[in-house]
C-alpha cells in the first residue's frame, strides 16, 4: 500500500514553496517520521518527514514550485525494512556501480600486503581509498548542491560543520570553506601570479530568486508605493553605555549566562518611547465597513531585523515591555541563532508593532530603513564612530566621541513630523543618560 507525502501547510499567507532538496533517493527505504526533503517558502524552511516506513518514490524534482496540498512522492508501506546493517553497505556498493558479490570476501581471500599508498608522490590514491573516501563522503548529510561544490573545490565534506537543518551542510558553508581556505593559501604566496587573459572568466549565471526572498522584494516595493514614508536622522553619544559595560560586563554575564550588549539597551529604550507616543506603536487597517482607521497596541511586540543566509528575516521579540535587560539579550540570540540556522517557526517571524535593524554590524554609518508593513515606523543603528563634538554641550569645546547616526523612518500618514522628531530624542537621552532606562523614566 502507498501512502502519499503531501506538502504541508506553512502558515495563513504561505500557498506554496520550492522542493530545494531530497534529503532521501527513490528507491531507498525510509523510517516513519524520517526527514526526507526540504522546502523553502517565503518565511521558513519546511522539513518534511515520512508519513510512514517503507520505500520511497519521489513525484518532483529539485527546484520544482509546490502548492499546499501537492502530493510530493509516495512511501510504499507493504516493502520490508532491509536486514539491520545491510541497508546502506547494499546502496553505497549499488551506487558506486558495483554488486555485494562482486566484493572479495574477508573470510576467503589470502592475505596481501596493503598496496603503498601514493598520496606523498601526488599520483592519487589508491582504488580502495578512492572508494573509502567516497563512502565516507555519502554518509556525511549535505545538500546536493553542496556535494557537487565540494567536488569542484576538491573539498572534505567531513570537515565542514553544517549550518542547515540537523546540522545538514549547504552551499554556502562550502563556499565559505573554499574562501577561508584560498585567502589562507594567498597569505602564504609570496608572489601572486598576474593572471593572464587566458585565465579570466566572463561567464554570466542566473538562479531563480528564493521564495523568501521574492516574499522580501514584494514587501519592500509594498512599502515604498502605499506609506507616505519619510526619514528623519539625530545622532546619540555612546560614552555613557558603553562605560556601564564596560563596568558590569563580567558579573552580567556570570550572573545571567549572556553577554550584554547595545541591543537590550535600544529595545529597552524603543519601549519607553513608544508607550510615550503610542501613534509610532499603531497600524493603519481597514474597519469592519472598509473604512481606514487607527489600530493601537497596549503591548510592544519588537521585531529585530537579522540576516540570513537566505536573506533578511524579522522575528518577533513578544512583550518586550515585561523584559529586563537579560530577558531581551537571550531572546536577541536564541532569535538570531535559529534565523541564521533556518529553524525559526512561522509564528516566531509574523505580527511586531515595531523594528529595530543595525546595519552598524556590516559597518553602514547611515542609511534610510524601510518599513515593514503593516508598521508605522522602523528605527535604523549604525556604526558607532569617533567623532568631535560639543562637550559637555554649550562649553564650546570639541571633544572626541563614540557618536552613532539614528535613523527613524515612518509612515507621515499617521505619524506626524514633530512626533516622530521627539519619538527620537527620547531614544538618543535615553541611551545618553542610561538611568531613565533603569528608573522607567
Amino acid at each position: 500500500m502507498a501512502t502519499e507525502i503531501v506538502m504541508p501547510e506553512s502558515g495563513e499567507s504561505v500557498a506554496s514553496g520550492v522542493l530545494t532538496t531530497w534529503l532521501k533517493k527513490s528507491g531507498d527505504f525510509v523510517q516513519r517520521d524520517e526527514p526526507i526533503a526540504e522546502v523553502d517558502t517565503d518565511k521558513i524552511t519546511v522539513e518534511i518527514s515520512s508519513p510512514a516506513a517503507g520505500v520511497l518514490t519521489q513525484s518532483v524534482t529539485e527546484g520544482d514550485e509546490v502548492k499546499i496540498g501537492a502530493v510530493l512522492g509516495v512511501v510504499d508501506d507493504s516493502a520490508k525494512a532491509p536486514a539491520s546493517g545491510a541497508a546502506s553497505k547494499t546502496a553505497s556498493a549499488t551506487g558506486n556501480g558495483r554488486s555485494e558479490s562482486a566484493a572479495p570476501s574477508t573470510a576467503t581471500a589470502p592475505s596481501a600486503p596493503a598496496p603503498a599508498t601514493p598520496a606523498a608522490s601526488g599520483k592519487g590514491m589508491s582504488v580502495a581509498s578512492a572508494e573509502s573516501a567516497r563512502d565516507s563522503i555519502e554518509d556525511v548529510r549535505a545538500t546536493p548542491v553542496a556535494r557537487k561544490l565540494a567536488a569542484e573545490h576538491n573539498v572534505d565534506l567531513a570537515g565542514i560543520k553544517g549550518t542547515g537543518i540537523n546540522d545538514r551542510i549547504r552551499e554556502n558553508d562550502v563556499l565559505a570553506f573554499v574562501q577561508q581556505r584560498d585567502r589562507g593559501a594567498a597569505s602564504a604566496t609570496p608572489t601572486p601570479v598576474r593572471p593572464s587573459s587566458s585565465q579570466t572568466s566572463r561567464g554570466v549565471t542566473r538562479e531563480r530568486m528564493t521564495p523568501l526572498r521574492q516574499k522580501i522584494a514584494s514587501r519592500l516595493v509594498e512599502a515604498q508605493h502605499t506609506a507616505a514614508m519619510l526619514t528623519t536622522f539625530n545622532e546619540c553619544d555612546m560614552s555613557a553605555v558603553m562605560d556601564l559595560r564596560k563596568s558590569h560586563k563580567e558579573s552580567f554575564e556570570k550572573k545571567h549566562g549572556i553577554g550584554l550588549g547595545f541591543m537590550s539597551f535600544f529595545v529597552k529604550a524603543a519601549v519607553n518611547a513608544l508607550r510615550t507616543f503610542p501613534m509610532v506603536n499603531s497600524y493603519i487597517v481597514a474597519d469592519d465597513e472598509g473604512r481606514p482607521a487607527i489600530e493601537k497596541h497596549e503591548y510592544c511586540d519588537i521585531a529585530v531585523a537579522v540576516s540570513s543566509p537566505k536573506g533578511l528575516v524579522v522575528p518577533v521579540i513578544r512583550n518586550a515591555e515585561q523584559l529586563t535587560f537579560a530577558g531581551v539579550e537571550l531572546a536577541v540570540k536564541d532569535l538570531g541563532t535559529r534565523a541564521r540556522d533556518g529553524k525559526l517557526g512561522i509564528e516566531e517571524m509574523q505580527g511586531g508593532t515595531f523594528t529595530i535593524t543595525n546595519g552598524g554590524i556590516f559597518g553602514s554609518l547611515m542609511s534610510t530603513p524601510i518599513l515593514n508593513p503593516p508598521q508605522s515606523a522602523i528605527l535604523g543603528m549604525h556604526a558607532i564612530k569617533n567623532r568631535a563634538i560639543e562637550h559637555p554641550a554649550g562649553s564650546g569645546h570639541a571633544t572626541i566621541r563614540p557618536m552613532m547616526y539614528l535613523a527613524l523612518s515612518y509612515d507621515h500618514r499617521i505619524i506626524d513630523g514633530s512626533e516622530a522628531v521627539r519619538f527620537l530624542v527620547s531614544i538618543k537621552e535615553a541611551i545618553e543618560d542610561p538611568a531613565k532606562l533603569l528608573l522607567d523614566l
